[in-house]
């Protein structure tokens, strides 16, 4: 019989779950996903910004990422796992349909439970849009 400390994913799952966001593979990351799942967002009206609770809200939350900014991607990514709570450091890249260019650091923070991500709560630096790439 498997140990709860067992199903604590580790640096491998967090790396496949940005892989999956670089790809813009929803079905993939819901696979991480546990059933009762949160999504706090980098931006939002409360203090935790914008929350998407439920498999329901969290997928459409992330689909929210991709029609914000449809060439979005997560690079240079480092990772760490302690114990039931994991850490993902990238730089966020993505234009708006308007062109704004957005290219800063952000950090999200892991809440397991049951070997998958049951909290998911993204940051992300401040910092003016960037020169668009031409």
């Amino acid at each position: 019989m498997k140990r709860d400390d067992d199903l604590q994913p580790g640096v491998e799952f967090l790396q496949a779950f940005g892989d999956a966001w670089n790809r813009h593979d929803i079905e993939a990351l819901m696979e991480f996903m546990d059933s009762e799942c949160t999504f706090h967002a980098v931006a939002g009206p409360d203090l935790m910004g914008r929350s998407f609770v439920g498999r329901d809200e969290v997928r459409q939350g992330f689909l929210l990422a991709w029609q914000t900014f449809p060439d979005a991607a997560w690079l240079d990514a480092d990772h760490f796992v302690q114990d039931d709570r994991g850490v993902t450091e990238s730089t966020f890249c993505g234009t708006r349909a308007d062109g704004t260019r957005v290219e800063a650091r952000m950090v999200d923070v892991f809440t397991f439970r049951n070997g998958k991500i049951a909290i998911k709560n993204a940051y992300r630096k401040d910092r003016p849009p960037v020169q668009a790439a031409r």
